[in-house]
């Protein structure tokens, strides 16, 4: 009777243990399941990194990626700021660079990815714009470019037409948007006769087209650096992502979208 009082003892010991073990394991998975990482990115990655991130959330399940799209400008203020932010994707590397400096971004945490061109569009069926010189024509009367203070494209497009000697002929035209994005739809919707985007978003659109790219030597270069927030909640699944994004795998994503390789 006391072997089998000891048996039965023994016998239900394992099955607490074994339960015990299976409900830390599970609630690990649980865990694992609700890691979500939060990407502040430039607006003209968007495309290219929707598509990276329904490859990614395939292969790593555990985790949700959730995109903060805007200008670099108005995201690094936010970060600045306190914004709860896992990672940090800039299309402009002033923007970035004060990040750095405030030690926001640990220099070891980042690096340049990507370059972009600047391109002068206007409406598919338009013929007025041929090149950046028409822009002074008395019938382009709206023009649009990003607030040149926060959207990068919009300062590398004034410094631009500043470099071709013809802004302050046309500055008065200007109708300043949030972002490339916008910049992109106004153009396209027929309320600016013509607009400053980035080659990469000028290609997502059947709508707009190419009619001239500015020379690289009229602007500063154009450099999207990307880092890890050193106070992320979610540091070592970010700094994962962060180095799949400088995959060989992630790359070619980017170049199918326009973009090229630093």
């Amino acid at each position: 009777m006391l072997k089998n009082m000891k048996l039965i003892i023994i016998i239900l010991f394992c099955l607490v243990f074994t339960a015990a073990c299976s409900s830390t394991e599970n609630s690990t998975d649980a865990e694992k399941q609700n890691v979500e990482l939060t990407i502040s990115a430039a607006a003209s990655l968007k495309d290219a990194l929707e598509d990276i991130q329904a490859s990614y959330e395939d292969e790593n399940p555990e985790v949700k990626l959730s995109f903060n799209f805007a200008g670099s400008g108005s995201l690094q203020q936010q970060i600045s700021q306190g914004a709860p932010v896992d990672l940090f994707f800039s299309a402009a590397e002033d923007k970035y660079d004060l990040l750095v400096e405030e030690g926001n971004i640990a220099e070891e945490d980042g690096s340049d990815l990507l370059g972009n061109e600047l391109v002068l569009v206007v409406p598919e069926d338009d013929s007025t714009v041929e090149n950046f010189a028409d822009l002074v024509k008395d019938e382009v009367e709206k023009i649009s470019i990003g607030t040149p203070e926060t959207v990068p494209a919009g300062a590398y497009g004034q410094e631009a037409l500043e470099n071709m000697k013809i802004w302050h002929q046309i500055e008065s035209k200007m109708v300043f948007a949030k972002d490339v994005r916008q910049v992109l739809s106004y153009v396209e919707t027929g309320n600016v006769r013509a607009g400053i985007v980035y080659k990469t978003d000028a290609l997502v659109s059947d709508k707009v087209k190419i009619v001239a790219t500015a020379e690289p030597d009229t602007h500063a270069p154009i450099i999207y650096p990307v880092g890890v927030i050193k106070d992320s909640k979610n540091y070592q699944e970010a700094h994962k992502f962060y180095k799949y994004l400088r995959s060989d795998k992630a790359i070619k994503v980017f170049e199918n979208y326009g973009f090229t390789a630093q």
